[in-house]
């Protein structure tokens, strides 16, 4: 018996980097999963469905909620995961790399956690919902206007969600990763002249000698997800290996 034992819990862009490492350890902790994503995720088994989802559509958010419900009876976690990035500053960010990224990252929470919150308002017990922020929502990347500007959003709609939304049991939190070793920070480097010297010089600037790894911050889920946070509610938790408690002077 895990921690997680037979909760019903959806997971948004599990198929790769930190919403895989999340569904693999609920899976682990006893969970059963329902995972959206636009692609479907390889390892698959008992205990998982898979539904194909594009967050950024308001239907199909309700889908995959009702998907949930129909196969394990209930929901009682959501996990908004699925995220892109443009790597650009506002100059040169056009209207169409704007709604990329607030169409998934901003307006896919939205539309899940709203579709999510009807549902465990239908039912007894409560639930719980964990947004995966960044960082970047609260001091911003070089080059990356509308991922950072769209990070912040899902803090703010995160404490939203646990005030209005707290009496009907509801908690909701976000986790704020810092630089995790997935596609999404390799894009980033890749930005840089040296990409290679560009890592080097991140690794070296976190405190605990290294970047992230997307099981960190599953661990970190498990624990929000599970009775044992009963008491968390609003907040955004930090997990970066100490890089953003420095001051910036050396």
């Amino acid at each position: 018996m895990g921690r997680l034992s037979d909760l019903s819990i959806v997971v948004t862009g599990a198929s790769s980097g930190i919403g895989k490492a999340i569904a693999k350890r609920f899976w682990e902790e006893g969970a059963r999963l329902t995972l959206g994503s636009r692609t479907e995720p390889t390892d698959t088994g008992a205990g998982v469905r898979w539904h194909h989802t594009d967050v950024s559509d308001p239907a199909a958010a309700d889908q995959l909620i009702a998907h949930a419900v129909e196969h394990w009876g209930k929901l009682d976690v959501l996990v908004n995961n699925a995220g892109v990035q443009v790597e650009k500053s506002i100059v040169d960010t056009s209207d169409d790399d704007y709604d990329a990224v607030m169409n998934v990252n901003v307006r896919g929470v939205f539309n899940c956690a709203r579709a999510a919150v009807r549902q465990i308002q239908s039912q007894p017990g409560g639930g719980a919902i964990i947004n995966i922020g960044s960082i970047s929502g609260e001091s911003a990347d070089h080059g990356m206007a509308v991922y950072n500007a769209s990070k912040g959003a899902v803090h703010a709609l995160t404490r939203a969600i646990a005030i209005d939304h707290g009496r009907d049991g509801i908690r909701c939190n976000a986790i704020a990763p810092g630089w995790i070793a997935t596609a999404l920070a390799d894009a980033a480097f890749d930005l840089a002249d040296d990409p290679e010297a560009a890592r080097s010089e991140a690794v070296g600037q976190h405190p605990v000698g290294r970047l992230g790894l997307p099981d960190d911050v599953a661990s970190l889920a498990v624990w929000l997800a599970s009775d044992e946070s009963q008491f968390a509610s609003g907040s955004v938790y930090t997990i970066d290996g100490g890089l953003t408690a420095q001051s910036p002077i050396g």
